[in-house]
C-alpha cells in the first residue's frame, strides 16, 4: 500500500537541506511505529520518495512524501504519530491512501505555487507592484539558469503560469515546476529586478512555497478508479477557476476555444494538488508493533 504525506516546513528548519530532510523522515518515521516497507538486499532502506527538492532557506505549506507500507492504522493517527516524532518546524498535516497506478510524488510534479516578498529595507527602488504586469506580458522573459554545462540563458515565459501582486504588497506566482522546464521564483524575481536597471539585495527575498499540482489529466488518467478530483486549478492566460472538477469536465475544459492572446502564451492546462487523488483512510485494522 501506497501513502503520500503531506507536510509543512518552517521557522529554522527551512535552512535544512534536501538530503538532511530525508534523513529526518527515515528516522521520524521509524519512530512513530509506522510499518513502513524496506527496499531488499544487503543495505535495506525505507521505501519513500520524495516530490521536488526544496530550496534552502524557502518555507513550505505543501512538501509531499510518499512511502510503501505493509499496514495502516488511519489517517489522523498516522499523522499524530509523525507529528509526535517530530521536531519543531516539520508538521505532517495529512496522510492519504494512493491509488492503484499513480504516479510517485517526484515524477507527478508539474507547477508550484509560490508566495514571494521583499524583506523590509531591501525593496526595489522602482514601483514593482505595478511594474510587475507589465514584465510578465513581455513576449519572451530571459532568465539566467545554471546547468551542468554553466550558465545559459532560458526564455522562463511558458513557465510562467500565473502572477498576482496581493493587496499586502507580497507576490503570488504559479510556475512551472516540471524537470523540463522548471523556474525557480528567485531567478524569476532576479530577471524582474535586473530588467529595470536594478540588483537583486542579498537575502532580499521570502519565500514560501505554498503548495504543488500535477497535471490533472495526466494524473487521473494513470490512476484506476479516479474519477473526481478537488482543486482543479485551470491555466489559459486568463486566471484560474478553483472548485471539484470530473475527468469529463477537465477534457472539456482543454477542449474549450481559448483567446488568440491566451493561445500565444500557452495552451489550456489543468492542475490539481499533489494529494488531490489521495482518500482519507478510516477505520482500518490498528498496526501493532
Amino acid at each position: 500500500m501506497k501513502l503520500r504525506i503531506k507536510f509543512r516546513k518552517f521557522g529554522a528548519v527551512r535552512f535544512l537541506g534536501h538530503l538532511d530532510v530525508m534523513r529526518f523522515f527515515q528516522k521520524a518515521v521509524r519512530r512513530a511505529g509506522i510499518d513502513i516497507a524496506s527496499t531488499s538486499g544487503f543495505s535495506p532502506h525505507p521505501v519513500m520518495s520524495f516530490a521536488s527538492a526544496l530550496g534552502v532557506g524557502t518555507e513550505s505549506n505543501g512538501e509531499y512524501l510518499d512511502i510503501e507500507v505493509h499496514s495502516v492504522t488511519d489517517s489522523r493517527d498516522m499523522a499524530a504519530r509523525l507529528n509526535e516524532a517530530s521536531v519543531p518546524g516539520i508538521e505532517v498535516t495529512s496522510v492519504k491512501k494512493l491509488p492503484p497506478g499513480a504516479r510517485n510524488a517526484m515524477a507527478s510534479v508539474a507547477a508550484a505555487a509560490y508566495t514571494v516578498s521583499f524583506r523590509e529595507g531591501r525593496e526595489p527602488m522602482f514601483p514593482y507592484p505595478e511594474k510587475l504586469d507589465e514584465f510578465c506580458r513581455q513576449e519572451q522573459i530571459w532568465i539566467l539558469k545554471e546547468t551542468k554545462k554553466g550558465s545559459r540563458e532560458v526564455d522562463g515565459k511558458p513557465g510562467i503560469f500565473e502572477w498576482t501582486v496581493l493587496e499586502n504588497g507580497e507576490i503570488s506566482l504559479f510556475l512551472d515546476a516540471s524537470s523540463a522546464g522548471h523556474i525557480k521564483p528567485s531567478l524569476l524575481m532576479e530577471a524582474f529586478v535586473s530588467h529595470y536597471g536594478e540588483s537583486l539585495q542579498e537575502n532580499a527575498l521570502q519565500m514560501t512555497r505554498e503548495e504543488l499540482y500535477t497535471d490533472c489529466l495526466e494524473e487521473m488518467q494513470t490512476c484506476a478508479g479516479v474519477r473526481t478530483v478537488h482543486g482543479v486549478r485551470t491555466v489559459h492566460g486568463l486566471g484560474t477557476v478553483h472548485g471539484t472538477q470530473s475527468i469529463r469536465q477537465a477534457q472539456a475544459i482543454r477542449e474549450t476555444p481559448i483567446p488568440q492572446e491566451a493561445q500565444a502564451a500557452h495552451s489550456t492546462r489543468a492542475f490539481i494538488p499533489l494529494d488531490s487523488i489521495g482518500t482519507e483512510i478510516v477505520g482500518e485494522k490498528p498496526y501493532e508493533p
